[in-house]
């Protein structure tokens, strides 16, 4: 007999999946081909891994708790095409994977800081499928003017399509976490939106807009160290009231402002 798993590692944030019906949903929201490669990112103790070795042609598992790793490791003699590497998913390199889909069941602390880290790297990832909190989904996927609008969502969006596929129940894991969560398909822009060397100014702006959310967008940037007057005439010359707030401009708006900021050699 199999050696049984060990209990869930709270300092982890381990919840794992028990449901295979989600295990379905999740595999046909990925869209796999017979011979494509997956990455996926903290398989836990399998049940997913196993649905997918039998999807794609490849699966590179990242799993950073080492008594799980062991374990799954010992099945790799069932799954031919798995392979599972024992290591943090946040520092380990992943120029080193082979390129494919992305599929994960991200624990809630580390989800975001990942997600940028995997678009850091978009052109070798064309597709992300993530199970994640449900809050933090609605953030990635809200517009324009929503209450879950945010930094996260504008450069998430900058960077990708995102589509919240569809939620799922605190129990269909254990053990139970205390919120739903929601899967993600998350399809990386294969090529940027702005000039590379725009990016950086982009995203310093966008943080700086959204630092005081109940203040306007000018009177935010301010307070980050944008020159008032500047950023007046800025808005002005893009026809918007001076009292605009950050939550109300477009992905667009947000990358015309940094056109008109740097016009007026702001960066």
């Amino acid at each position: 007999m199999p050696a049984p798993f060990p209990p869930a590692n709270k300092r982890l944030g381990q919840h794992f999946l028990i449901d295979q019906n989600i295990v379905r949903k999740i595999i046909a929201a990925a869209e796999l081909a017979p011979d494509d490669t997956v990455l996926e990112i903290g398989p836990g103790r399998g049940i997913l891994t196993d649905a997918l070795s039998r999807a794609a042609r490849r699966v590179v598992a990242i799993e950073i708790d080492a008594e799980l790793c062991a374990l799954l490791q010992v099945r790799q003699t069932d799954w031919k095409n798995v392979e599972v590497i024992c290591a943090d998913a946040l520092i380990h390199p992943f120029e080193t994977l082979p390129a494919g889909v992305v599929v994960a069941n991200l624990p809630y602390y580390i989800s975001t800081p990942l997600l940028f880290k995997v678009l850091e790297q978009r052109r070798r990832f064309p597709r992300l499928v993530l199970m994640l909190q449900n809050e933090v989904a609605d953030r990635l996927v809200a517009k324009a003017g929503d209450a879950d609008y945010g930094v996260l969502s504008v450069m998430m969006q900058y960077a990708a399509d995102v589509r919240k596929a569809f939620k799922v129940s605190a129990n269909c894991f254990r053990p139970r976490p205390d919120v739903g969560s929601a899967v993600v398909v998350v399809r990386p822009r294969p090529e940027a939106m702005l000039p590379p060397h725009e990016e950086p100014a982009f995203t310093a702006l966008v943080k700086a807009a959204f630092a005081h959310r109940r203040k306007t967008l000018v009177n935010s940037l301010r307070d980050e160290g944008y020159k008032a007057p500047i950023v007046t005439e800025a808005v002005a010359a893009m026809k918007l009231v001076p009292t605009v707030r950050a939550e109300t401009l477009t992905i667009e708006q947000f990358m015309e402002l940094t056109g008109q900021l740097a016009r007026r050699n702001v960066f």
